[in-house]
C-alpha cells in the first residue's frame, strides 16, 4: 500500500541530503520516480550543502502534481523536496496520487518560516501525511542547544517581519555594492527571541 511521508526539520538538520539519498537507493534499484523541488537555492535540481545534487522538476506555482504524474505513469515513488513552499492543492495533489495511483511519496520541508509560523505547505502535509517524520539530525544554535528557529538576518539584524519567501542562505556573504545581505541563522527559541546570534562577524 503506497505511503505519503512527510518528513520535516530546520534548516541544516539534512532534508535535502536524506531525499537524494532515498531517491538514489530507489533508482539503483530500477525503480521508476520523478525528483521534484521548489525554490531550490540552485534552481532546477535537488543541492545539499554536503555537496551533491541531482537534476529536479521544478514545482511551479501554477503546476498539477496529479496530472503530473499521470503522464509519466508508471511511477513507483516520487521524492518531494522544500515542499513547505507547495500550495495547499499542490499538496493534496500528492495525497491524490498516493490514493489513487498507488505511488510512495516521500515530502520533505521546513516546519516554520522565520516568524516562527508554519508555511503553508507544512501546515497541509502535517494534516494530510500518512507519516510525519521529524528529521533526527540536530542543528545546532551558536551557543550549542538545539537549533529550533530559522532566524531571518538582514544586514546583520535579525528580523521578524516581511514575506515569507525571500531567497538567501546560511552562509556569509561580502559586502554588497547595493541592496541588502539577506541570510538565515539557526538560532534556538531563547536566542530567536532575543535576536542574538552571539559572536555574530560584521559585514
Amino acid at each position: 500500500m503506497a505511503t505519503l511521508r512527510f518528513s520535516f526539520g530546520t534548516m541544516g538538520s539534512g532534508k535535502s541530503t536524506l531525499a537524494l539519498q532515498i531517491h538514489f537507493n530507489l533508482a539503483v534499484r530500477d525503480r521508476r520516480g520523478l525528483l521534484l523541488t521548489k525554490l531550490d537555492r540552485d534552481g532546477t535540481q535537488v543541492t545539499s550543502r554536503l555537496g551533491v545534487s541531482a537534476p529536479a522538476v521544478e514545482v511551479s506555482q501554477s503546476i498539477d502534481l496529479f496530472a503530473l504524474a499521470e503522464t509519466r505513469m508508471p511511477l513507483d515513488f516520487i521524492v518531494c523536496d522544500e515542499v513547505q513552499f507547495y500550495s495547499v492543492e499542490q499538496c493534496d495533489q500528492l495525497a491524490r496520487i498516493v490514493d489513487d495511483l498507488g505511488v510512495d511519496v516521500y515530502a520533505f520541508g521546513l516546519i516554520t518560516d522565520f516568524k516562527g509560523l508554519l508555511f503553508e505547505g507544512t501546515k497541509r502535509m502535517l494534516e494530510v501525511a500518512d507519516e510525519r517524520v521529524e528529521m533526527q539530525v540536530e542543528a545546532r544554535c551558536w551557543c550549542g542547544s538545539r537549533a529550533t528557529h530559522n532566524a531571518r538576518v538582514i544586514n546583520g539584524v535579525v528580523v521578524y517581519e516581511g514575506e515569507t519567501v525571500v531567497v538567501g542562505d546560511t552562509n556569509d556573504v561580502a559586502t554588497p555594492l547595493f541592496g541588502d545581505v539577506v541570510r538565515y541563522e539557526l538560532l534556538c527559541r531563547r536566542h530567536y527571541v532575543r535576536g542574538d546570534m552571539g559572536q555574530e562577524k560584521t559585514f
